[in-house]
């Protein structure tokens, strides 16, 4: 029931900021304004790493009581996220807002860790061992390193347009930044799909784990 509600919801709000990034983007794509193409296809993959995440949060950690901090968190995020969208065709306003949605994404990572100790404390076997091992490992260096290193760049992005409009905007250079937080997001996805690859199987490990250990409990009860 739980996992159900969370993924209502994560399906719910990114529709929402689909549609805004719709809304946004049909001019540009109808005029053929290729330069704002790139923000458009950025947005999408933004969608997808969003929506990707949550799911592999809901597989490996979601279980009752229902969480509403970081059910909260999410709806922040989304948020900012359609906020991000609705700057399409500003471009130090795109860099800032996106650095915006990256800055609350970082603090559910960190609201999180709460959530992957009490998982980790409640371990029913090897399987679920393995998977809050990587787990872990996944959320510290998102923590540590990843989000840090985006977030930083697109504030970086956003000072550099501030500082420069002449070239960034007069000259079209900010051609150049998206094409970098393109790349970016994009790898970045690419690192959740082979991420999930090495989950899946111990997802499906661990939750036979679980219900043995329930039922276990049940016939002691």
């Amino acid at each position: 029931m739980i996992a159900d509600i969370e993924l209502t919801l994560v399906s719910i709000i990114q529709g929402v900021a689909l549609t805004v990034l719709i809304e946004t983007s049909r001019e540009a794509i109808a005029t053929f304004d290729w330069m704002m193409w790139p923000y458009v296809l950025s947005g999408l993959i933004i969608i997808l790493v969003f929506w990707s995440r949550v799911v592999l949060h809901i597989l490996t950690l979601i279980r009752w009581p229902l969480e509403f901090g970081h059910n909260f968190l999410y709806i922040g995020c989304a948020l900012v996220e359609a906020f991000s969208f609705a700057q399409l065709g500003n471009p130090g306003r795109w860099f800032a807002f996106i650095s915006a949605f990256l800055a609350v994404g970082w603090l559910l990572f960190a609201y999180d860790m709460r959530l992957i100790r009490t998982r980790v404390h409640d371990r029913t076997g090897e399987a679920s061992s393995r998977l809050y091992a990587l787990v872990t490992r996944d959320q510290n260096l998102n923590l540590a390193f990843l989000l840090p290193a985006f977030f930083l760049v697109n504030v970086a992005c956003a000072v550099a347009i501030h500082l420069r409009p002449e070239f960034f905007i007069g000259r079209n250079g900010h051609v150049w930044l998206i094409a970098v937080q393109l790349i970016a997001f994009a790898g970045y996805l690419s690192y959740v799909l082979r991420f999930y690859a090495r989950l899946a199987p111990l997802i499906a490990q661990a939750r036979a784990e679980w219900r043995t250990n329930t039922d276990a409990n049940e016939n002691s009860a």
